[in-house]
């Protein structure tokens, strides 16, 4: 089913509950993390991936739903609206160069089907900066090695949406999505249908694909602070 429109439309009924570190999961945890960002050297980025704790219980859950040996790799969770306004600025300048002849309006609209815009507004924040949004994929637990997806984690190409394997069936890639969304679903999960790696819960967008009359999470209680806004100046 595709993404109704405007998920920004629906409420937001916070909960409250808190930011947790997925690098304390242990030496047998098949939920695994590292921070991607941090690894660029993109300003702001946190050097651990955080979530909500509902989030890392639904993660352990997914995990339990793969094949043995299978785990989960998070490469990003909750995001400052620093680290999303350099995510959204380096993006689009990027479009910028590689089409040249695209409007305003369109390059908006093309950069928006991959980086969500930073707004600073805590009534539609970005779904990253809820804590609620995992960008993920899968490993083998005894290597160490992703399971091939047929695009990178981040890429942007012409198989990056989901269902791309459904419509032009390649293995191993078919397979492997279906593992990674029937798990993420299994655990209560909804995915972003244009990133084969973007899974979220609680957020806007979570409400809005699964039916929900409101989100539980508005901006994550720890980048509500004064430190924040002070360090970023948006609020």
């Amino acid at each position: 089913m595709d993404e109704p429109p405007n998920w920004a439309r629906l409420p937001i009924h916070e909960c409250g509950e808190p930011l947790v570190s997925l690098a304390e999961g242990g030496g047998e945890s098949r939920v695994l993390s590292h921070a991607l960002y941090a690894e660029d050297n993109i300003p702001g980025a946190p050097s651990v991936v955080c979530v909500r704790l509902s989030v890392r219980d639904r993660l352990v859950k997914a995990a339990s739903l793969l094949p043995e040996g299978i785990g989960l790799m998070v490469f990003d969770g909750y995001r400052p609206l620093a680290v999303q306004q350099f995510l959204y600025d380096d993006f689009t300048a990027r479009i910028a160069r590689e089409r040249p002849y695209l409007s305003d309006d369109a390059l908006r609209a093309y950069v928006g089907q991959y980086v969500a815009s930073p707004s600073a507004d805590p009534a539609c924040p970005p779904p990253h900066r809820t804590g609620g949004a995992v960008d993920i994929y899968l490993i083998h637990l005894h290597t160490g090695e992703p399971l091939p997806m047929g695009t990178a984690p981040d890429e942007v190409a012409d198989a990056t949406p989901t269902r791309w394997f459904e419509d032009y069936p390649q293995e191993p890639f078919t397979t492997n999505r279906r593992l990674l969304f029937h798990a993420l679903i299994g655990a209560g999960f909804a995915n972003y249908r244009g990133e084969w790696w973007h899974y979220e819960f609680g957020n806007q967008r979570w409400a809005n694909c699964t039916g929900a009359e409101a989100a539980i999470y508005g901006i994550a209680p720890e980048a509500a602070s004064d430190a924040e806004f002070e360090a970023f100046g948006t609020e």
